[in-house]
């Protein structure tokens, strides 16, 4: 029965060549602006690290006053050099890291290479199990080497393929500035998008992989220079990170693993007491103003997804929104127009169930073809996103086997919604008017 009803709808669609090009073409732009804009949306909003994110928490302490902070009284989105380091010291969490971004010069042991400029990241050993940062060769530090300040670095491969050829460097001397480190691990490919560990600095997405992990006790001792935000009410008390140290600045980025809802409750207990323990002393002079968000409250609360994005994606939906009802029309237009046929078979004794699946075909046949050439358009679209939004996001649009299945269905679906209610219309012929008419 399907293949017959196949049969009369493609007849159908071929008598009224126009409009059924004008119906496909309509749902093919609806559906590939919604899926183009929802490749980008989906790639800017999706959990950066689905198997912990639930676990990962980053906590804010407020060492500013309500004199010193935002009117929304938020506080600081870092932490100062002190809190950081008496949080590190208390060890509340399963798995924690004070972060800070470095700017570094390498130096190349390799004959004929030059020295060259190189991002990276101060953290503690616990960062790397606490993110899953998979390593290629070797592994990171443990915590002897955070406590004796050992110069030891993980490379991004990237950098290994750099200065050692893509070689197990384990082992090797790497000169960062000028001071030598002892490669004691290589990561695989890890790149994750946006950098959700350290937000306060890069809120961007497609950024490059960081070229050198870094002991963050080691960092602090050889002075290697900060090269993120810094945010000071009032100055230094002296240059580089030695007067970052002493200050009240906020520089350093913190991330904490707490495995269970009893274990967020009892480290929010352990901030409140720690704020409350810095009043007493005096260098708070006001009551605990504190924040412990997960990870994805956190991007939220970061604005790490483009309002421009959001915005594009509602229109786009707006537009599909538009051809749904375009095409509701065009196809209520052609059933009507065919109330004679409709009135003769349900004289012959067609049901109303029949009529509706005849015309559900033929729309699903009119949405299976706006797929198709939606797939096309979709394309277009994503090569072409680069010309509407930013190319660090725009880069992360692809086109993939989720994205071709999704707007096919869309399309079919989109299709058989705005069909719905033309078919009822047909179904709903009465056949002794049209007959007498006729």
């Amino acid at each position: 029965m399907f293949a017959y009803y196949l049969n009369l709808a493609l007849r159908s669609l071929k008598r009224n060549k126009a409009l059924t090009a004008l119906m496909v073409m309509t749902i093919a732009f609806g559906v590939a602006a919604s899926m183009t804009t929802w490749s980008v949306f989906r790639a800017v909003s999706g959990n950066p690290i689905p198997s912990k994110s639930a676990q990962l928490f980053v906590p804010q302490i407020d060492n500013w006053g309500p004199e010193r902070r935002d009117s929304d009284g938020e506080p600081p989105e870092a932490m100062d050099y002190t809190d950081a380091v008496n949080l590190m010291r208390a060890h509340r969490a399963r798995y924690q890291s004070a972060i800070y971004r470095m700017g570094l010069m390498i130096v190349p042991t390799r004959a004929g290479q030059h020295p060259f400029s190189a991002s990276g990241e101060a953290v503690s050993s616990e960062f790397f199990p606490m993110l899953d940062g998979p390593c290629r060769y070797g592994g990171p530090w443990n915590a002897t080497d955070d406590a004796r300040r050992a110069r030891v670095v993980v490379i991004s491969s990237k950098l290994n393929d750099k200065v050692f050829g893509g070689a197990n460097s384990v082992g090797k001397t790497v000169q960062v500035g000028d001071n030598d480190f002892r490669v004691v691990g290589v990561l695989d490919h890890w790149n994750p998008q946006p950098r959700f560990y350290d937000l306060t600095n890069n809120r961007s997405f497609n950024a490059e992989g960081q070229g050198v992990f870094m002991p963050f006790t080691t960092a602090i001792a050889v002075g290697q220079p900060h090269q993120g935000n810094t945010d000071c009410y009032e100055p230094t008390a002296g240059s580089g990170i030695a007067g970052l140290v002493r200050s009240e600045c906020s520089w350093i980025s913190f991330m904490v693993e707490l495995d269970d809802a009893a274990k967020v409750a009892a480290y929010r207990k352990f901030l409140d007491g720690y704020a409350r323990e810095q009043q007493q002393s005096g260098r708070f002079t006001w009551p605990p103003n504190n924040r412990l968000r997960d990870l994805s409250e956190w991007l939220t609360y970061q604005h790490v997804v483009s309002g421009d994005v959001t915005t594009s994606l509602l229109v786009a939906w707006g537009l599909l929104l538009v051809c749904l009802v375009n095409t509701a029309g065009l196809l209520l237009a052609k059933f009507l127009r065919r109330s004679g046929e409709i009135g003769v078979r349900r004289a012959l004794g067609a049901s109303r169930r029949e009529i509706y699946t005849q015309f559900l075909i033929e729309a699903g046949v009119i949405g299976l073809a706006g797929g198709v050439l939606g797939l096309l358009f979709t394309g277009l679209g994503v090569l072409g996103i680069g010309l509407v939004m930013p190319d660090d996001i725009a880069e992360l649009a692809k086109m993939n086997a989720s994205l071709l299945g999704l707007t096919l269905l869309l399309s079919v679906v989109v299709t058989a919604l705005a069909g719905l209610y033309p078919t009822f219309r047909a179904a709903h012929v009465q056949p002794a008017w049209q007959l007498k008419t006729n």
